[in-house]
């Protein structure tokens, strides 16, 4: 962990609002002067702290209307395999996200689709195709109640 000042929590929380504004306006914004507020964000990025900069597109007006987790389970063979799933998983752009996970289950996956039919052909196509797993349990979203990027820093 890295200590932050109060100024690069501020700094931080601003950019998770919006990572568009100038230096400049983030400086007037936490208190600062552009340079110095410059050279924290710039260590923050050089430190790793802000991994990258990036628009967040709402799914739904550019066709993707469902959302779905998937919980799946692997085999015994499919267990000593975990890198080889967490690969193929990588490789999927409908996972969004994807979970190692203590329990019943090995992994939770987030997944978006065109629809429950785009879904339906992704599970039975590529996902359950893939070598090790025993059994997959999806749920549909039926509404979005909270979604956000946005850490409590």
């Amino acid at each position: 962990m890295i200590e932050l000042d109060s100024f690069e929590r501020k700094i931080l929380r601003e950019l998770q609002r919006d990572a568009s504004q100038t230096t400049a306006e983030i400086a007037e914004k936490v208190g600062l002067t552009p340079s110095p507020c410059w050279r924290r964000i710039d260590r923050l990025e050089r430190e790793g702290l802000i991994r990258k900069r990036v628009a967040v597109i709402d799914r739904r007006k550019v066709g993707l209307n469902a959302q779905i987790f998937a919980q799946v389970k692997l085999n015994a063979h499919g267990r000593a395999n975990l890198d080889e799933f967490s690969a193929a998983i990588r490789g999927f752009p409908e996972v969004l996200d994807a979970y190692v996970l203590m329990g019943t289950m090995d992994f939770m996956l987030r997944i978006v689709a065109k629809d429950i039919d785009a879904y339906e052909r992704f599970f039975f196509e590529r996902l359950s195709k893939l070598s090790g797993v025993q059994e997959i349990n999806s749920t549909v979203a039926l509404s979005e109640i909270k979604s956000t990027n946005e850490l409590p820093i």
